[in-house]
């Protein structure tokens, strides 16, 4: 990616604040690209300068922003509350349009305002984790290594309630009912997939197809990293996705006790070609995050100041970086958490995997947003 010189957002505005909330035990390791200076405020949105350069992307942002923008041209116009922010579906769609025409031609400036998100700790600090599509093998029909399925989402009447986690994966809840899409040979490995949302699986027979985001049980999503750190199993400093797949392996006896801490479930369902997202638009790597809709609205413009880590997942600084608000989780919940995803595959895996640090983010919108 080509980057154009980048200066440091200038804020115009900045709001004290007296609040005692700071961020989650959990994540406060060595080198977590906090910063604990930044001044705290009380809204969930800070209005800044537009820097007088932002970071090129490069030809695959094209087809993201064009589909961003199809998006926004589908869905009903509405406005969303942010907090101090009034913003409308239409305000999304204007800054998409400004910077589409900017990357088409960059001697145009884009008209925009930038507007710092508040972060988990009110002073601008956002976590920025990683997500990806792993490549999983799995059979038409159980066996004795194959034993494990994958569902789709139960039909049933609204408001019915379903089974949590453990009576679906380890009390058989769902047996006989025909929602089985395939069998995989690792509990585990299903775990992660949920965790993920979608996922190309490859069967015996060398056909791949593509699971996608089909539902959840409606259950509250509890972390299992936070699970290990508060029970002393894993140090906060360590923590990692492949850190809780050691774990899990390393104890086989108690799978059951800690997957079941979380007892939300996702289903999936099948037909789509491309990864796709919670806005029902093909996931963009290293463009595409996953939000919590409530604070950043799906269709959003974002600029993150994303971490740079080394090959052994250190942070080694940050980069200027145009995100798409395509996405969102069970996970992504406040303005202190977005999902960055990464792509498809093994290496799409591994950078996903090292990502837990913080970082800044800020909503772009044309200048006549309220």
């Amino acid at each position: 990616m080509s980057v154009k010189p980048l200066l440091l957002l200038i804020p115009i505005l900045v709001l004290s604040a007296c609040s005692t909330r700071e961020i989650d035990p959990s994540n406060d390791f060595p080198n977590n690209g906090r910063d604990e200076q930044a001044q705290k405020r009380e809204s969930l949105y800070l209005s800044e300068r537009l820097p007088p350069g932002l970071p090129y992307p490069d030809a695959t942002f094209i087809t993201g922003i064009e589909q961003q923008i199809r998006y926004l041209e589908r869905i009903s116009a509405t406005s969303y509350q942010l907090d101090n922010l009034l913003v409308t579906r239409d305000d999304l769609r204007a800054a998409a349009e400004e910077i589409q025409t900017w990357v088409n031609h960059p001697t145009y400036w884009p008209q925009l305002s930038a507007y710092q998100i508040a972060g988990q700790d009110q002073r601008g600090n956002v976590q920025i984790t990683g997500y990806y599509v792993p490549v999983m093998s799995v059979r038409h029909q159980a066996d004795d290594e194959y034993r494990y399925p994958l569902y789709r989402k139960p039909n049933v009447a609204k408001g019915t309630p379903l089974p949590d986690r453990e009576a679906i994966d380890f009390e058989g809840a769902l047996d006989g009912q025909g929602l089985e899409i395939a069998y995989s040979n690792s509990l585990v490995d299903n775990f992660f997939l949920h965790v993920q949302g979608s996922g190309v699986v490859e069967f015996e027979d060398g056909e791949r197809r593509l699971l996608s985001w089909g539902g959840v049980n409606g259950h509250a999503y509890r972390s299992l990293g936070k699970v290990l750190i508060e029970k002393g199993e894993i140090d906060r400093a360590d923590m990692s996705a492949q850190a809780i797949r050691e774990w899990l392996a390393a104890h086989p006896e108690r799978q059951r006790e800690i997957m079941s801490t979380n007892p939300s479930y996702l289903f999936f369902s099948e037909g789509l070609t491309q990864p796709v997202g919670a806005a029902n638009v093909p996931l963009t790597p290293l463009y595409s995050v996953a939000v919590d809709p409530s604070v950043i609205p799906l269709g959003s413009i974002l600029l993150g100041e994303v971490p740079k880590l080394d090959q052994q997942g250190n942070l080694v600084g940050h980069e200027f970086r145009l995100l798409l608000a395509q996405d969102k989780g069970g996970a992504i919940k406040g303005p202190g958490h977005i999902d960055w995803y990464q792509g498809i595959g093994e290496a799409a895996h591994f950078h996903a995997g090292q990502l837990k640090h913080f970082g800044r983010v800020w909503l772009l919108l044309p200048r006549s947003a309220k």
